[in-house]
């Protein structure tokens, strides 16, 4: 400790401001606590100033630009759509300083304290916060560890101008001519799809026999496929991304597949390998907290680490890497830390993939039900047959329900359709509501709406649907 650097003390301090750190803190205001938050950063995290928001801007104007060229068949013919990507990215800065600023606000008006700087635990009840200038040290009751992720760089593509990673391809001051994403994860698969559609020529190298194998159906990617490939991308799987050549006005790719080698040239490759959890260089060691060998930290069902008075939630523990799980994780903390009986459960908790169309997923798909030993009923109703798909000039996709044959309980759903991010919402608070396909099917669904398809798959799990052939 320097000389004059007198401890400030507090009751919860929580390292990281994204998704899980502001949610946390709020909510441990809100039950009493003196809260202070260590953000190293900008308030938000990854999620709002370089993942999550900025990347459905990007996504959201994409869309705007294809379909103003592509409406012939309502009769909308548009001459010479052009885009000026300066604007689009000013647009989208204006929408995260919204939502930043929002942050900022609400940690403001709850009363807790916001502290700029590096932690470093010093021991299981103070840490560090260290800047280019100076040092304090900070004593708590309790610690949420919430420092989120970053991208993984693999050593045959380290980054520079032209080898970028998400954060990168959000920053970009101009639409490229062309791109190779190595990755066909949910990150490629959204950015890939956003840059197709302004036109970019896109080709996706991914290592194993599908785009978005994990966590989603091959039915629902195939649709995915399908409409990057009808804006022209490419897509290569069980591919092998060996090595790339760069030059002051772009990049060779090689990899293999099939056996042959083969060369691809673009402006710019995006590396999107996946992501490794902030946990080194944060002194965990310090106060001996157990992680895995992935480098993730070990929490109970209250997210507690093992260490009793210190808690981590978000991309630093087990389970997907999602902003509302960490959302999630970040009240279940505070509130154990108030001595309530909170524990997680993850049965409920959806999967969103913001592609075209959008995929979403939650509970048990059929092959998760079987797995578990559950009988179960897989019961599938079609866009195509919506009144309100059908006037949108959007019929790809379909609404899955799977339900317990027993006694029709909801277990899961899958939807891949416009849309589809907002109306898992649905069938998720019938999982949670231990709600039954009969229950869905009676409640009465306004028209025309997407929502009906939601009803309608019920209805073809009871046997009695009205808008398709049993």
């Amino acid at each position: 400790m320097v000389v004059g650097d007198f401890p400030i003390e507090t009751d919860t301090l929580v390292i990281g401001s994204g998704p899980g750190g502001y949610v946390a803190a709020i909510r441990a205001a809100q039950l009493g606590q003196k809260v202070t938050v260590v953000e190293k950063g900008t308030i938000g995290g990854v999620c709002l100033n370089v993942g999550c928001i900025p990347s459905k801007a990007l996504i959201s104007a994409g869309h705007r630009f294809h379909e103003a060229q592509h409406s012939e068949d309502m009769g909308i013919f548009a001459e010479k759509v052009s885009v000026d990507f300066s604007k689009v990215q000013a647009w989208k800065g204006t929408v995260v300083k919204k939502l930043t600023g929002g942050v900022s606000g609400l940690l403001k008006g709850n009363n807790v304290e916001v502290v700029t700087g590096e932690a470093y635990f010093v021991d299981e009840n103070s840490i560090r916060v260290m800047n280019e200038d100076s040092a304090q040290t900070y004593t708590f009751k309790n610690a949420i560890i919430a420092t989120g992720s970053s991208p993984i760089e693999i050593p045959s593509f380290k980054y520079t101008k032209r080898v970028i990673n998400s954060t990168g391809a959000l920053a970009l001051d101009e639409v490229p001519k062309s791109m190779v994403v190595i990755g066909g994860g949910y990150i490629g698969t959204e950015l890939g799809g956003a840059f197709a559609s302004f036109g970019t020529k896109v080709t996706i190298l991914e290592g194993t026999e599908e785009i978005l194998s994990a966590g989603f159906e091959k039915q629902m990617a195939a649709l995915v496929k399908r409409n990057l490939k009808n804006k022209g991308a490419e897509i290569v799987t069980k591919a092998n991304a060996k090595g790339v050549e760069e030059t002051e006005t772009g990049v060779t790719v090689t990899y293999e597949a099939k056996g042959e080698e083969k060369k691809v040239e673009a402006d710019y490759v995006l590396v999107t390998v996946g992501r490794r959890p902030n946990t080194a260089e944060i002194g965990l060691e310090q106060v001996g907290i157990k992680m895995t060998d992935r480098g993730l930290i070990e929490t109970d069902k209250q997210c507690r680490t093992s260490v009793k008075n210190i808690y981590a939630i978000g991309d630093i523990v087990s389970g997907p890497q999602l902003a509302h799980k960490a959302s999630y994780e970040g009240k279940i903390a505070a509130e154990a830390i108030a001595g309530h009986s909170s524990e997680i459960d993850y049965l409920a908790i959806p999967a969103v993939v913001f592609s075209e169309p959008e995929l979403a997923s939650v509970g048990y798909n059929e092959k998760e039900a079987k797995e578990a030993g559950i009988e179960a009923l897989a019961s599938k109703f079609p866009f195509a047959a919506n009144g309100r798909a059908l006037s949108l000039n959007n019929t790809d996709g379909f609404v899955k329900l799977i339900t317990r044959k027993e006694d029709g309980l909801v277990i899961g759903a899958q939807i891949a359709g416009p849309n589809a991010s907002d109306m898992i919402a649905e069938l998720g608070l019938a999982i949670e509501a231990g709600m039954t396909a009969e229950d869905i099917a009676m409640t009465i669904h306004a028209h025309p709406t997407l929502g009906e398809i939601t009803m309608e798959a019920a209805e073809v799990a009871l046997g009695t649907p009205i808008h398709i052939i049993k």
